[in-house]
């Protein structure tokens, strides 16, 4: 199981405090050291001093036997410090001199001696003094152990490294219970983010009295509750829709066949019938295939077979392919502009009747709708306008949501199943485009742009030649008929 996140910063703390400690008590440590071996030298050379002094003193055999018995005096039982004199009259003579490895020498006569047996080293000053008197030449040595400082040393090594043990330890309980309060707050998010559920979608984090660096995760999570409840919403009235729709062709279908077994039928009375029931079949596909394409564009699908094709020539065959519910809503439809790019044609026309579609559903008897073609930088834009009433932004931002319904009523439901939109904008994201709808002075304007291949050849244009007020005159009737040979929308 991984750690928790208050323990981990407590041993985090820890080992930072324990290196602290060990940094600081081995400076100390070594400061210590150098103060001890300072004050042993100073001590050394007080008693070389005094034994000096006596040495020096000794002129005759008296004075020397004198000196010889202040010096036993001045040397401690415990041996800690010695002292010797040597000199090549054997009556002269005091002590032993230490007998030992040197370790180290220093300037002025000093060295550090290991000493035979109990190996201890030894401190050492040694000072040639001149003839005196009946004196001879000597040489004076004192020696001080090294062991009080050993003791010394190895107590406060000891000591300390207890003392940072306990330091450490000190800081990682300390340092645990400081972090579990200081993340008091993160284990309330997540109890708040564990009470979001199904049931409960409104559920929020409570970001009252949060940290910054909390507040900021807080507000994103919320956020992302925010747009997960809008599409699981969006999501519950599509499955709500495409019931609904579903649903209702199943119910005549089995409705008109359930009447059609009642009795004996004629010939034309069950033609009637299965024809009746094919349209409800056709229905029924056409959700069906529309689900499945958004299915794919969901997984990121790219359009294929791509031509280059003069974008106005495919707006006016579309325009034609729905020259029926022009006519039949009382509307007239043109088309402006034009440039060239690679489109698949299927996809392109079934945009473009969507949103033909949508405008013819929108507006009044008698208005126009306006389809521009224009290009913008590396993308061409394809807007279809009609008057109609205006639109709120809120609406406008979710228009082409795949589960949006701007009318929750369905008045409409026999004519469109609520993907139309959402198809254009996968059609969009199929070449490279994005959607947009706009709402100004009584028009409303939705569209979407496909990625511009190069600029247009001359051959381009001389299939798509603008006619009067700026429309765009084809050949309608070969359009027509490939429109309704690859079905076209």
């Amino acid at each position: 199981m991984n750690p928790s996140i208050a323990r981990r910063l407590a041993l985090m703390f820890a080992l930072v405090a324990l290196s602290v400690f060990t940094l600081v008590g081995s400076g100390l440590f070594f400061v210590l050291r150098s103060q001890l071996e300072h004050h042993l030298r100073e001590s050394l050379d007080g008693r070389m001093e005094i034994a000096k002094i006596i040495v020096s003193h000794s002129t005759t055999p008296e004075k020397w036997k004198m000196a010889r018995e202040k010096l036993t005096d001045m040397t401690p039982r415990d041996g800690t410090t010695t002292y010797s004199v040597s000199s090549d009259d054997p009556s002269f003579r005091y002590g032993h001199p230490v007998d030992g490895q040197v370790i180290t020498n220093w300037p002025d006569n000093y060295a550090r001696v290991r000493a035979a047996g109990d190996g201890h080293d030894m401190l050492t000053s040694t000072l040639k003094l001149p003839a005196n008197g009946v004196r001879p030449p000597v040489e004076l040595q004192v020696a001080t152990s090294y062991s009080p400082n050993v003791r010394t040393m190895r107590a406060f090594g000891l000591a300390l490294a207890a003392l940072s043990a306990v330091g450490s330890l000190v800081v990682l309980l300390l340092s645990y219970s400081v972090t579990r309060i200081g993340l008091a707050p993160l284990r309330r998010l997540t109890k708040d983010a564990s009470e979001v559920s199904p049931n409960n979608r409104s559920q929020r984090l409570n970001t009252t009295s949060l940290p910054h660096e909390l507040n900021d995760l807080a507000n994103s999570f919320n956020g992302a509750l925010e747009r997960l409840d809008a599409a699981y919403g969006r999501l519950e009235s599509f499955n709500a829709d495409v019931a609904h729709e579903l649903r209702t062709p199943v119910t005549i279908l089995i409705g008109q066949t359930e009447v059609a077994l009642t009795r004996n039928r004629s010939v034309e009375d069950l033609r009637h019938t299965l024809q009746s029931n094919l349209e409800e079949f056709e229905r029924m596909r056409t959700i069906i295939n529309d689900m499945l394409f958004l299915a794919r564009a969901d997984q990121g699908e790219r359009a294929t077979e791509l031509v280059e094709v003069s974008l106005a020539a495919e707006v006016a065959r579309t325009l034609e392919f729905l020259d029926i519910p022009l006519e039949e809503a009382r509307v007239r439809a043109v088309s402006h502009g034009d440039a060239a790019s690679l489109v698949n044609r299927s996809l392109f026309g079934r945009a473009c009747t969507n949103l033909v579609m949508n405008a013819i559903q929108h507006c009044a008897r008698g208005a126009t709708i306006t389809v521009n073609i224009a290009r913008e930088a590396d993308h061409v834009r394809i807007a279809v306008a009609n008057p109609g009433d205006p639109i709120d932004q809120p609406v406008r931002d979710h228009l082409f949501d795949r589960f949006f319904r701007a009318e929750v009523s369905r008045t409409n439901s026999r004519e469109n199943h609520g993907l139309g939109l959402a198809i254009v904008k996968a059609v969009a994201e199929m070449h490279g485009g994005t959607v947009f709808a706009s709402s100004a002075a009584g028009v409303n304007t939705f569209g979407f742009s496909v990625a511009l291949s190069r600029p247009d050849t001359p051959g381009m244009r001389a299939s798509a030649k603008p006619g009067v007020d700026g429309r765009v005159s084809v050949d309608l009737a070969s359009a027509n008929r490939n429109a309704r040979s690859e079905g076209a929308g």
